[in-house]
């Protein structure tokens, strides 16, 4: 199968790559600026920008597309908003792929968006899925929890924004997450791609663990003192940080904390995986400490 992964150079597209190129697909990663590092042998490289209104150079002759673009959920950087590349990124690939015969579209979702919280990263990435849905296309949606791994956004944010040794968290960090290893992730993104089977299937994902935001901070940061800050306090100090560029907790992320972001019917036993086979925050962490 020939693929087209957008998003082909970032995190979760490198370790795609390599599984697709493993399986024996043609493989062309595309980004505004594509690089070929990380990338295995084989995997051709193309520059895409989703939010450009017509991709149809770009995705002719593809018999699969694979949308992987995204922005982290905690940003809203100036002039590339959630909806730019999120909603309207999307319709541009879905419509380029329907008039160039593509076969099967991939599309990367979030655990949580339909889930009654209102963030610009969740509305965005709803009102995505429902162009997959109601386009002519063989879809597979996925809807993973947080994502970790070499080169992930997550755990360096958390490393570059939390504090050692005494972790301040609204609410003493008792939302609960079900964190995934990209490398567990890859092999069911692929699976979609070749197996009939998962055609319109819309699948939330989760690791081995339910781990508390506080677990997960002080697993990443190898220990520390989770310190409650009251969930009134710090609703007012997101009100007060969310007009500045970049805040590290605005408004959106203080709309999360409510969230679980967890799966209520993992769909790993639709990919015929074990839960206890996966790799763990805390194993992976361990084993990257090890490396260094």
């Amino acid at each position: 199968m020939n693929v087209l992964i957008a998003g082909g150079t970032g995190f979760v597209g490198r370790s795609l790559c390599r599984v697709l190129v493993d399986r024996g697909h043609a493989v062309t990663a595309a980004s505004r600026t594509p690089d070929a590092a990380g990338l295995p042998d084989g995997v051709e490289t193309t520059t895409l920008d989703v939010t450009e209104p017509d991709l149809t150079d770009a995705v002719t002759g593809h018999e699969a597309v694979v949308n992987l673009v995204a922005l982290p959920s905690h940003v809203q950087p100036r002039g590339r908003s959630h909806e730019a590349v999120h909603y309207d990124g999307t319709r541009h690939l879905v419509s380029a792929s329907e008039d160039t015969g593509v076969e099967r579209f991939v599309q990367l979702s979030g655990l949580g968006v339909d889930d009654g919280v209102e963030t610009a990263y969740f509305r965005a990435k709803r009102r995505a899925e429902r162009v997959v849905r109601d386009s002519s296309l063989e879809y597979v949606i996925y809807r993973p929890s947080v994502v970790f791994g070499d080169g992930c956004a997550f755990v360096s944010f958390v490393e570059r924004m939390v504090p050692p040794l005494v972790t301040p968290l609204p609410g003493g960090g008792r939302m609960r997450l079900q964190p995934i290893w990209v490398e567990d992730l890859a092999p069911l993104i692929a699976d979609g791609l070749e197996d009939d089977r998962h055609a319109g299937g819309c699948y939330e994902i989760g690791g081995p663990e339910r781990l508390t935001l506080a677990e997960t901070v002080t697993t990443i940061r190898g220990g520390g003192v989770v310190v409650p800050i009251p969930m009134a306090v710090a609703g007012l100090a997101a009100r007060a940080v969310d007009p500045l560029p970049w805040p590290p907790f605005g408004r959106d992320q203080y709309r999360v904390l409510g969230l679980e972001n967890t799966t209520a019917d993992d769909a790993l036993a639709a990919f015929g995986v074990d839960p206890d086979a996966l790799c763990t925050l805390s194993a992976y962490i361990e084993r990257s400490r090890g490396e260094r």
